[in-house]
């Protein structure tokens, strides 16, 4: 079975590279990961001596989970330097800068020469893999040099391979780690069915994270001349989809601001185009071009840069959050903390936080229109707003404190 999965994992290679030669993403990881032992070698030295952990994550939705453990772990001991590594451009892309990491590389494929090389280089003291990320050859080196590693917000699912009955080979390597620290009672109850008992159930890392945004969020300045004391929906992190279903609706009493995925001028113009459509809302102003005078008149502001998004859901009273008409819904967990009510399209269901809140009353999951329209005009009831409001706000300060559990465990 190994020698399939070997091979699996050239033929995955052999396809990154053949798809470098028209795909942006596969390009990045191809050049990404170009002379990564030399860089790794010339960027850490004397790496043996050092108390090195490393922390891998997939992509952004994964450092999301991983930052909290990183910054308190910093915080906690200054000593500790910290190896982060991403598998996807969309994850070392654009955290490639982020300060609370000493050294940030791409995961070199996992080949068995790879894991072997990397794993002797970096010489980690501690290994944390985030959530459901599972490199075999990277976890045989790192057991056979009996170095501690975790999985930190875990989450299993009975579709996963391990709980297949071909699966024996793959449940085996999970021998790799030394505990599995899960997001919920169901990932529990998935490995203690195959014999994993080394686990404990402390939740999402996340919501540590949410509510330290929260509790240290800036003032902006712009944002609070747009409000004016207004109601404003805020529509997070939205494809095409998403906004095409909220410019199709009349709302004259709020004020709307969009911070789309993607911020390509392509789709920012698109944006444009769409909302100029609706003549209630064809005061349409971008934020880099927003002034104290003219972002008083706007009645949309689009949001054309990256990272203020977790602090823009202060301003907000509902949030409509995107991707949830494509592969799946984006953090609600952002807007959750500040206590908005939170919408999204109806692919959710590998979101527990999703059907959690849903169930709670302080989200509501729609897939066309009109039900969009019936939601908000539920919400425009002063009453029904404040109680979702103030459902959001507790979900989210209820689940603090996985971060510390986890820290507390492994060091």
């Amino acid at each position: 079975m190994r020698f399939l999965y070997n091979l699996s994992i050239y033929l995955y290679i052999f396809y990154i590279r053949v798809g470098s030669l028209f795909n942006a993403k596969a390009k990045l990881m191809l050049l990404g990961r170009k002379n990564i032992f030399q860089d790794l070698e010339s960027q850490i030295s004397n790496l043996k001596s050092q108390n090195l952990v490393w922390f891998h994550c997939a992509s952004l939705g994964e450092f999301e989970q991983g930052r909290p453990l990183m910054e308190k772990l910093k915080l906690k001991y200054p000593d500790v330097k910290i190896l982060l590594t991403f598998f996807s451009p969309s994850g070392y892309e654009i955290r490639k800068n982020y300060a609370g990491a000493d050294y940030i590389f791409y995961l070199p494929m996992d080949t068995p020469s790879n894991a072997k090389k990397f794993v002797e280089i970096v010489s980690p003291q501690k290994v944390f893999f985030v959530k459901y990320e599972f490199w075999f050859n990277y976890l045989f080196e790192l057991k056979s040099k009996n170095i501690p590693t975790y999985l930190v917000s875990g989450i299993f699912r009975e579709k996963h391979y391990f709980f297949k009955g071909t699966g024996g080979w793959f449940r085996k390597q999970l021998k790799s780690f030394t505990h599995f620290f899960l997001q919920d009672e169901k990932s529990m109850e998935l490995l203690n069915s195959i014999g994993y008992t080394n686990s404990t159930l402390v939740g999402d890392t996340r919501f540590d994270r949410v509510f330290e945004v929260a509790k240290n969020v800036k003032q902006i300045n712009l944002l609070e001349q747009f409000v004016e004391e207004k109601k404003v929906l805020i529509l997070g992190s939205s494809w095409m989809e998403d906004e095409k279903i909220v410019q199709s609706s009349k709302f004259e009493s709020l004020k709307l601001i969009i911070a789309p995925h993607e911020i390509d001028e392509k789709h920012l113009c698109s944006i444009e185009e769409v909302f100029k459509i609706n003549s209630q809302q064809s005061t349409i102003l971008r934020y880099s071009k927003a002034t104290p005078t003219n972002v008083r008149d706007a009645q949309v502001l689009i949001i054309d840069n990256i990272g203020m998004l977790s602090s823009i859901y202060q301003y907000g009273s509902i949030a409509f959050i995107g991707g949830g008409f494509g592969k799946g819904i984006h953090n609600i967990l952002e807007a959750a903390t500040f206590g908005l009510p939170v919408i999204f399209g109806p692919n959710y269901e590998k979101f527990a936080e999703a059907k959690e809140l849903i169930k709670l009353g302080g989200a509501f999951s729609i897939s066309k229109q009109d039900e969009f329209e019936k939601t908000m005009l539920l919400l425009s009831d002063e009453q029904v707003l404040k109680t979702a409001s103030q459902i959001s706000r507790m979900y989210v300060q209820g689940r603090v404190g996985a971060t510390e559990k986890i820290l507390s465990a492994t060091f």
